[in-house]
């Protein structure tokens, strides 16, 4: 006899058909493997270089995260989250940096909007024809590391400005003329005191190169900017022959205490460019979060269909333990086998891996979510962990699916090879048992749950459905296949023989089933999520803006918007809104983490605000909203355990700690703001101190058009719907990358089970049955695969969302019927392929 290695080799020789399916299913699982993979390493390493400060060697700045530590001793755990805008510091560590060992100077640094204004009739002053109309302004002491230099007039002083000179030249101001500008603190003319040629570190990053640019005096600019006092960075230059890392140590012994961070290297760049830090949270969350997910069920996919390869040669492995062949032999031969297949498809399979990880970092990229300075990291450890990973999968399930031909006895082997076992193990049994329980108990907490406690356990709830269909999957193949080989036995010969081929095939069956209900639940969950929650949150907008008119601007609206729209004839009530976020503490224990919650900054009093919003108050008044008072959604008081008359501790979008008074608790949070409060708490606090919205009572149109873009309630709740494009795109291509493997596994796995049966449909046409006839058969048991993996995907997907909808917006899902609709005819469309093509062509074989 040959020996297991050698056998393995001539099976894969002269049967590369049986591992045909084993070799895709691996290929593919290396595939979305190495790609998550990919993603999460960039997350880890992410790094943006130095632009604006690349001439610095030294920046120091206030740390731009909020922590939150669970646990104690060993088992403590800081957990990093991104503030929503920018930490400051206090403009006069400057000075202190200045006097560190090494140190040439040390120069606060500012960057902030300002918006051009209209200029009144006979002031003298001149329109800055701006696209956009927005500049980014800076402090003069800049120029001293960004190359920015005068090209006439002198530099800034107090109530002057430099331009730069494109926005000169387009203006036709030259040095003495007056131009109108709007800042965080109101709008006033300036003198132009000089024009600069910007230094490319200023058009880097900050504004691209057409962006318009400004320079005010140091001592002016952090007042402008909206924060008097601060600075967003010091930037600290060293003297001659000091090194980068000697001149860092001592400014941070300069600076000890006052909270400054000191970065060197490429650190600088993600001082500069605050969006590294949501951008490393967005590919941890793909790469990390969805990547193990991926992970799982991409094991789990081939695992099964290892194991349907390993039992489809059930036959094989009994004539050789009836002619003498040993367990271990066995054994051996089918590592060998996994061995010869599994390295080569993952390697293969690495490939478009990482052609995808391209094409999905590259979207992020396009769309904003991740900045262009960024490169997408790729290295050897997400492939080898892929190609492990496939490896070990193989071998897993090949000695599983192996254990019982190896070990029966040889003079049963074949008799135990000529039929299916009706009773799965007892093991897979009792974990299958207990996966279906743990899912139970995970939907009832996720039913009891609000908001992102909800969402987590829902993960739950799909996983361990799902691992309950695939231990339990003979046992309810047999059920599915009588329940809904039912309706057959009145559709002809053919349809009863289906029916009676699925009842008797229970393990051929659930290998088939599984990959659809994997498909359908997974897609299923991650799309309708989405819709469910963008169709509640359009519903509270739409019922929300009870104000006539909504207005906008892109570059935010002018300082006192509001102010000139309440004075416009016929207008009752106008409310500015300053749209940010802030970071709450929920949960506690084990359980605590800071979530983001949307926050509206008013600018008026509650009663004013309830002319223009009704935000659905459930308890307390919007009467009493003002300094250190704010309102809240129900579904985060919930998660904060929190009511009216309670302090509320949080972090504004600089990571301030505040505790306000909670002193109403609403219902339309998803679609209007999760937090409301005064917006003079919030403007200190931002880097744009213009407001978002403003919402108007009253009035006509044509009066507010001079404001910005003027829309209707209706059509600003379309414009918001759109904005949402980001998260649908998201969730869509992570359902995509889940179901479009999930659905080649189902019909490879399709594929392999009508391959198999070659010798069954041989018989039947020598029976007498026409080849008509046989593939009538194949498509009825195709549809009773495609209904029940439906069925059943669809309900795992129900269970999933249901309580996780009704705990995050307190409605049931929205699934659209035309969606629903084509994922049941891809199921249907996909089962129906898989079994007749390759049935044409065994059948064409023998015809």
């Amino acid at each position: 006899m040959r020996r297991p290695n050698g056998l393995a080799r001539e099976a894969v020789r002269f049967k590369p058909a049986s591992f045909a399916g084993t070799f895709l299913a691996l290929l593919m699982s290396a595939l979305i493997v190495s790609a998550c993979g990919i993603l999460l390493e960039t997350s880890l390493r992410a790094s943006v270089p130095p632009e604006r400060y690349a001439k610095a060697p030294a920046v120091a700045a206030a740390d731009q995260y909020e922590y939150v530590v669970t646990g104690s001793g060993e088992d403590r755990e800081k957990e990093a989250v991104p503030l929503p805008d920018t930490a400051r510091l206090d403009v006069g560590l400057a000075a202190k940096a200045a006097k560190a060992p090494g140190a040439a100077t040390a120069v606060p640094d500012f960057t902030f909007p300002v918006r051009t204004a209209d200029a009144e009739a006979g002031s003298g002053a001149r329109e800055l024809p701006v696209p956009g109309g927005v500049l980014t302004a800076h402090g003069w002491g800049s120029h001293t590391f960004t190359g920015t230099a005068l090209t006439t007039g002198s530099a800034p002083r107090q109530g002057e400005v430099v331009l730069d000179a494109g926005t000169a030249r387009a203006a036709k101001a030259a040095v003495g003329d007056t131009v109108v500008l709007q800042t965080a603190a109101g709008q006033q003319d300036f003198r132009v005191a000089g024009v600069a040629k910007a230094g490319s570190e200023d058009t880097a990053r900050d504004t691209g190169a057409d962006g318009a640019l400004a320079w005010f005096a140091d001592a002016q600019a952090p007042t402008l900017a909206g924060h008097p006092g601060q600075a967003d960075a010091i930037a600290v230059l060293a003297k001659h022959g000091t090194d980068a890392d000697a001149l860092a140590d001592s400014v941070k012994k300069a600076l000890a205490g006052s909270g400054a961070q000191v970065h060197t290297g490429d650190d600088r760049g993600a001082v500069e460019d605050p969006g590294l830090g949501y951008a490393k949270e967005t590919l941890f969350g793909i790469g990390g979060s969805f990547g193990g997910i991926a992970a799982i069920v991409a094991v789990f996919t081939a695992a099964g269909t290892v194991a349907l390869s390993v039992g489809q040669r059930a036959r094989e492995f009994a004539l050789l333990r009836a002619v003498g062949a040993t367990p271990r032999q066995i054994r051996r031969a089918v590592a060998s086998e996994a061995l010869l297949v599994a390295p080569l498809a993952g390697i293969v399979g690495c490939l478009p891996g990482i052609g995808l990880a391209h094409w999905w970092f590259g979207q992020l990229q396009d769309r904003g979510a991740v900045p262009r300075a960024v490169d997408l990291h790729v290295s050897g450890f997400p492939l080898l962990a892929a190609v492990g990973m496939g490896l070990l999968t193989a071998l897993g399930a090949g000695w599983m699916a192996g254990r019982r031909p190896a070990k029966i006895k040889p003079g049963q082997a074949l008799s135990e090879a000529s039929v299916e076992r009706l009773r799965p193990g007892v093991i897979r049994t009792v974990l299958g048992i207990g996966a279906l329980v743990g899912g139970s108990l995970l939907t009832g907490l996720s039913a009891s749950s609000t908001g992102d406690d909800a969402a987590g356990a829902a993960l739950g709830v799909v996983m361990c459905f799902m691992l309950a269909v695939g231990l339990l999957g003979p046992l309810v193949a047999r059920l599915c296949a009588g329940l809904f080989g039912l309706p057959l036995h009145g559709a002809g010969p053919t349809a009863q023989l289906a029916a009676a081929n699925s009842r008797t095939n229970a393990r051929r069956l659930a290998s088939a089933i599984t990959p659809i209900v994997l498909a359908v639940a997974f897609s299923s969950t991650l799309v309708f999520m989405h819709t469910s929650e963008t169709h509640a949150a359009d519903k509270q907008l739409r019922a929300g803006i009870t104000a006539d008119h909504v207005v906008t601007d892109p570059a935010g609206l002018p300082v006192e918007a509001a102010a000139h729209a309440a004075r416009a004839p016929g207008v009752e009530a106008a409310v500015g809104l300053l749209n940010t976020q802030v970071l709450v503490p929920v949960g506690s224990g084990e359980f605590k983490s800071l979530q983001g919650a949307a926050t509206q900054g008013v600018t008026g009093s509650g009663a004013e605000l309830a002319k223009v919003q009704d935000l659905d108050v459930r308890e307390g008044s919007l009467d009493r909203l003002g300094q250190g008072r704010i309102a809240i959604d129900k579904t985060l008081a919930t998660s904060a355990d929190a009511g009216v008359g309670d302090r509320l501790p949080l972090y504004l979008p600089d990571g301030t700690e505040v505790r306000p008074e909670i002193v109403a608790v609403y219902g339309r949070g998803l679609g209007l703001a999760t937090v409301t409060m005064d917006r003079t708490s919030l403007a200190g606090h931002v880097t744009s101190g213009f407001d978002s919205t403003l919402l108007v009572r009253g009035g006509s149109e044509k009066s507010l058009t001079a404001l910005g873009k003027v829309t209707d309630a209706s059509g600003y709740a379309t414009e918001q719907n759109l904005d949402a494009k980001l998260g649908a795109w998201t969730n869509n291509t992570m359902a995509a990358v889940l179901g479009g493997f999930a659905a080649v596994a189902a019909v490879n796995t399709l594929v392999m089970t009508v391959l198999d049966r070659r010798r069954e449909l041989d018989t039947l046409r020598l029976v007498g049955s026409t080849r008509r006839q046989v593939l009538t058969m194949l498509r009825w048991e195709g549809l009773l695969v495609s209904a029940v993996g439906l069925v059943l995907g669809s309900a795992i997907a129900a269970a999933t969302l249901i309580p996780m909808m009704r705990g995050m917006t307190g409605e049931g899902p929205y699934v659209p019927p035309l969606l629903y609709g084509s994922f049941a005819a891809a199921a249907g469309g996909l089962a129906l392929l898989a079994v007749t093509l390759p049935a044409r062509a065994a059948l064409r074989r023998r015809s």
